[in-house]
């Protein structure tokens, strides 16, 4: 799931032992992500290269595959394949029902991140048989490494349909463990206690953990990263792993001198003014700065004793050293502070780089206020809340997480539940002391690979249960580092240290899992049929089929330059309105009016040749079409007069002309009469909804007197809509992020006199099945559907305006 997506420490496990399987694996290293990026914006962490496995491409897009191919940007640069998943959302009630058929995975509670994340394995297992299948010919050596939940339902799939891929399955961290030891519940002690089904249902995790452990289960091995997670896998998935694939860290990512001491002084010049801008204090160049970061999993990763500890520190007023302490946890906010201290809105602002969306119920925030630190003159330490991912472009600190860790002198990150613990392990990277604690993955690891003499390491000795003393051991360790230390022989611990955290020192865990999973699967394979050739399918792919290819036309009349204002005039609904109009296009064919429910439009597109030819020799009617035309466009030349403030109204409905189904009843009514007041009184104002394919239902009764609602298609070439383009031609395409895919709507324009209305239309081609049917139907469809249509007009809406300026 992290594959060009950067989230957390997965990422960092792969992108940073890429460089070493690159080395040893050369192009037969390939990495699979969710391709969720699309085009919102550019992804820093892919380098697209279309003809990177054309054939085969070709052969998947035959097989309904959407796939992007490309380089990973990081050091090693591994060959990437990027996955749609979307398309599989109408098909997930199937899927799940085969799996459960088939290894009874129980997907009922699973909610959306659930649901996303299983498709994306499924559909990461599609891409790996077809891969399989069609561009390699020997499959006795492949292996799919599965990393997490997230990716799980790929092992399945593929032992299903293709079982002679060799699969192995990582678990970072266990569901369950992470759910126990986060709801504050004695985890290690009462281990052998938790039954892992009750368990799971009792924090609404059942899908999930049914995910996790089946693939776990069903995989040729199982690994995990640390001998207290394999305690977990054992209890929670009754298999114990058949290797621990500990972590390591390339240091190529880190900087070499005199580039090293560049970045630090300029990361630590940017900690020191970013901490006085939110406290108005000046910083001496020797402030200690400290760092915590991480998930934001308020006990399971110490931020609590973290806290606590610069309480108690900044309560005892000891030191002499000024300390500046950067928590750097990622949350919900609503943009950056204002960076003049004497400008603040609100007492939080002192403490926030980011306004938080709800500061009264943010554990940290009031952790802080509850342990005294309130970064006024007196305060020893001040603290600050960055509630941001440090990519670049937060607005404050506007740098990569390991650019600005690279500036501070002292990590703390005293968790609980930490199966590994990246965090601790980067630090040492960038020669920068840390504390981590023995329920670390990298903390019990640390202690049996180094005796830690000095500071450079901190491994306190957590209890469950137990905080105070691990919070005067923190306490102790930041007031350490205030006073005078050996800085070489921290140098030297530290460095002693990552050399053996290297994955130059740990890689060889993966290729042994690697080799493990083909030896496991030797039996299994022998027994399979072989595989049959694919040479028709490549065929096809290049372009030989004997199936129609099917395009979209559009047709319409072309009528003689004396006719060129009925057209214009049809396509503003200002005719709606005014007598004259609408007997205008009544006395064309008053029955052809009558049947197509008095529009304009339509009754043009019906014209024969003949009719034209009448119409464009009758001088009555060319008389009344010159003086209706003729106030027409005085009507209009008043636009010009509009004030400069304009307005943006937004509405699911208008009913202007029944002939334009976007309305059912008083509210539609209610917006289109706004509409058309606002264009006599000509307003600056725009209007915008959505495009319903099908519009609102319409009643009939049965022959048992129910009511029944009959839905008819809108044709929209027979209704006064404008395609919206950019001055390229282009139509206009505004996109959504929805979970895991993009959600495109294209823009058409209804001119209400002088008033523009805006409509937006999920109904095409970039879009799935699911979610072109967003704008099927006003108020049709369940609460998820509504909720989609509320999300299309205003932030759609909000996006389509930008777009057109």
């Amino acid at each position: 799931w992290e594959i060009c997506n950067k989230i957390g420490g997965i990422y960092t496990v792969i992108s940073t032992k890429a460089r070493l399987t690159v080395e040893k694996l050369g192009e037969n290293y390939i990495v699979i992500g969710p391709d969720v990026w699309k085009q919102t914006a550019a992804n820093p962490d892919f380098k697209e290269i279309p003809g990177l496995f054309a054939e085969w491409k070709a052969v998947a897009f035959m097989e309904g595959l959407k796939v992007r191919t490309g380089k990973w940007n990081i050091p090693g640069s591994p060959n990437v394949i990027l996955v749609d998943f979307t398309p599989l959302f109408p098909e997930k009630d199937t899927i799940f029902a085969h799996f459960w058929e088939q290894y009874n995975l129980d997907s009922i509670r699973g909610e959306w991140h659930y649901i996303e994340a299983a498709m994306f394995g499924y559909a990461a297992g599609q891409v790996i048989k077809s891969f399989a299948q069609h561009q390699l010919q020997d499959m006795s050596n492949i292996v799919a490494h599965f990393h997490e939940w997230m990716t799980g339902a790929g092992v399945l799939f593929l032992k299903d349909k293709n079982p002679k891929v060799s699969t192995v399955f990582t678990t970072h961290a266990t569901a369950l463990g992470r759910s126990i030891a986060g709801n504050g519940l004695l985890l290690y002690q009462n281990l052998t206690k938790f039954q892992p089904e009750k368990t799971a249902r009792d924090f609404n995790i059942s899908a999930q953990h049914s995910l996790e452990s089946i693939a776990a289960c069903e995989a040729d091995v199982l690994t995990t990263v640390s001998e207290i997670t394999g305690r977990e896998c054992s209890q929670f998935y009754g298999r114990l792993p058949d290797i621990i694939t500990t972590n390591g860290f390339d240091e190529s990512f880190v900087p070499m001198a005199p580039r090293f001491q560049e970045m630090q002084t300029a990361a630590k010049k940017k900690a020191l003014k970013i901490a006085s801008q939110r406290t108005g204090k000046t910083y001496a160049d020797d402030t200690l700065l400290i760092m915590t970061s991480g998930r934001y999993e308020y006990s399971n990763k110490g931020i609590d004793l973290f806290i606590k500890a610069l309480g108690q520190l900044n309560n005892n007023k000891t030191g002499s050293k000024k300390i500046v302490a950067f928590i750097a946890i990622p949350t919900e906010h609503d943009g950056i502070v204002e960076k003049n201290n004497k400008n603040h809105t609100s007492s939080d602002d002192k403490f926030l780089t980011h306004k938080l969306f709800h500061p009264d119920h943010d554990s940290i925030l009031n952790e802080i206020k509850r342990q005294g630190l309130t970064n006024d003159e007196h305060s020893l330490i001040d603290i600050i809340f960055a509630p941001v991912y440090l990519d670049k472009k937060d607005g404050v600190v506007d740098m990569a997480y390991y650019d600005f860790l690279i500036g501070f002198d002292l990590t703390i990150f005293p968790s609980y539940y930490e199966p590994w613990g990246y965090t601790p392990l980067e630090s040492i990277a960038f020669n920068i002391p840390t504390l981590t604690t023995t329920f670390a993955g990298f903390g019990d690891w640390a202690v049996k690979n180094s005796s830690l003499q000095f500071k450079s390491v901190t491994v306190i000795d957590r209890q469950e249960g137990e905080t105070e003393a691990a919070i005067v051991q923190i306490a102790n360790t930041i007031e350490f580092f205030t006073g005078p230390f050996d800085q070489q022989e921290n140098r030297n611990e530290i460095r002693q240290l990552f050399e053996k955290a290297r994955w130059q020192s740990m890689i060889n865990h993966y290729f042994d899992a690697w080799s493990e999973a083909i030896h496991r699967s030797e039996t299994r394979k022998s027994n399979l049929p072989p595989t049959p050739p694919t040479d028709s399918l490549l065929l096809k792919a290049q372009g030989y089929s004997d199936k129609p290819v099917w395009k979209k036309i559009l047709v319409q009349n072309i009528l003689p330059k004396t006719l060129i204002p009925l057209k214009e005039l049809a396509y503003n609904l200002w005719w709606s309105w005014n007598d004259d109009a609408s007997q205008l296009f009544a006395g064309i064919d008053e029955d052809k009016w009558k049947q197509f429910d008095n529009n304009p439009v339509h009754l043009i597109e019906s014209l024969s040749k003949d009719e034209i030819d009448k119409l464009t020799g009758d001088e009555a009617f060319l008389q009344v079409l010159e003086k209706v035309y003729a106030r027409f466009e005085e009507y209009m030349s008043e636009a010009k007069n509009k004030p400069e403030e304009m307005v943006a109204y937004f509405s699911m409905e208008y009913g202007l002309h029944n002939s334009l189904k976007i309305y059912s009843g008083g509210l539609g009514i209610l917006a289109g009469d706004y509409l058309k007041q606002a264009s006599d009184s000509n307003k600056n104002l725009i209007a915008v909804g959505l495009l319903y394919r099908y519009g609102y239902f319409k009643q009939s009764m049965s022959v048992f007197g129910d009511q029944q609602a009959e839905y008819t298609e809108q044709k929209f070439t027979q209704l006064p809509l404008l395609p919206v383009r950019h001055a390229n031609g282009e139509w206009v395409i505004v996109q959504l992020v929805f979970p895991g895919r993009n959600v495109s709507a294209k823009v058409w324009q209804v001119n209400v006199g002088r008033i523009p209305l805006y409509l937006l239309d999920t109904d095409t081609e970039e879009n799935s099945a699911e979610d072109r049917s967003i704008t099927y139907q006003l108020y049709g469809g369940d609460n998820e559907n509504r909720i989609k249509q509320e999300l299309m007009l205003g932030i759609g809406g909000v996006r389509m305006i930008n777009s057109i300026g």
